[in-house]
């Protein structure tokens, strides 16, 4: 019995230093995003910049309002999504699962087209909000009505998967519909969008997805041995008295809203939702205790590694940033599940 204590303490002490690491890690990855990006700040002035010393006054700006909320969103943007995708993969037991299975990022994606071929925005909001607004609006109303029709068909994660799958395929045929009546301008505003990208991040934005974030993360941690029984099986789990049916409904309301925070200001991201609670399994296992920290700070360290490639992979040229996350992702994703199969 001792040994097994100590097995079990040693094993606490290893995966509170894996995500020790992880922090640093994205910490890091932060202050390489601030450093790089055509202005060719050094880290010296970038880190005199926000400790608030004495620099020009084009430094200052650089880097509090062109580089930071960049840079700040990319990790919020990260942790957001990867923690949607750990929740998402526990609650319908699919390892494939992610914010795109249930159909919330393609909503997003016609709620954004609706605004900018249409015009059709929220009365009275100011242009500037209109497109995240309506992508917000459609990702929130398309996680409602799953929720509707898994509750009609027992809810459910096979029921919910098809009904996600099925309304994945319907806002991406809206889509294709709102694309092939657009204007070529509207249309090619469209398609850089649907790419995503950090370029047009200003401080209002990183508030939102940041409050969210603080919001979610705090009923995430409190469900998580909940989630760590249901990864043992739904009978397993209501045995030890979890309400596995409202466990799934408050777990995939929160992956909605995050999502749909995280979508709407940045545009369709793929791959981090998948990836980052991957990786964080095959590092600290199934506790989720360790394992949604794991999952938040490692979708935060892929997306700001990916914020800085997509300044640095074409000199001049700021690459859309869902393009880069599959980029710098699959290798890691793949070589992550070729040591675990080794293992």
């Amino acid at each position: 019995m001792n040994d097994i204590l100590a097995s079990y303490h040693a094993q606490g002490r290893r995966h509170a230093a894996l995500v020790a690491v992880l922090a640093l890690a994205a910490l890091a990855a932060l202050v390489l995003d601030l450093t790089t990006g055509p202005a060719g700040l050094p880290l010296g002035e970038t880190l005199r910049a926000l400790a608030g010393a004495e620099v020009s006054r084009g430094t200052q700006v650089i880097v509090w309002d062109v580089r930071l909320p960049v840079a700040v969103m990319a990790l919020l943007v990260g942790a957001a999504l990867a923690l949607a995708g750990a929740e998402m993969q526990t609650v319908l037991e699919n390892p494939l699962a992610e914010p795109f299975t249930l159909g919330v990022s393609a909503s997003a994606a016609l709620g954004a087209a609706v605004a900018i071929v249409l015009g059709l925005t929220v009365p009275g909001l100011p242009p500037v909000w209109a497109v995240s607004a309506n992508a917000f609006i459609f990702a929130v109303g398309a996680l409602m009505l799953l929720q509707l029709l898994g509750r009609l068909r027992g809810g459910g994660p096979e029921v919910l998967i098809l009904f996600g799958v099925a309304l994945n395929f319907t806002a991406a045929a809206l889509l294709s519909l709102v694309q092939f009546v657009a204007s070529a301008d509207a249309l090619q505003q469209l398609v850089f969008w649907s790419m995503g990208s950090l370029a047009a991040t200003q401080w209002p934005g990183v508030a939102m997805v940041a409050v969210v974030l603080a919001l979610a993360v705090p009923f995430s941690f409190r469900a998580a041995w909940k989630l760590t029984a249901l990864r043992l099986g739904e009978d397993q789990a209501q045995s030890f008295g979890v309400d596995v049916t409202a466990l799934r409904r408050w777990t995939l309301l929160r992956v909605g809203v995050l999502s749909a925070a995280a979508v709407s200001m940045v545009g369709v991201i793929g791959f981090v939702g998948l990836a980052g609670p991957h990786i964080a399994r095959l590092l600290v296992g199934e506790n989720h205790r360790v394992f949604l920290p794991a999952s938040i700070l490692t979708g935060a360290l892929v997306m700001s590694l990916a914020s800085t490639l997509s300044k640095t992979i074409v000199p001049g040229v700021l690459l859309p940033i869902g393009l880069v996350t599959s980029l710098i992702g699959l290798p890691i994703f793949f070589a992550l599940i070729l040591r675990g199969r080794r293992r």
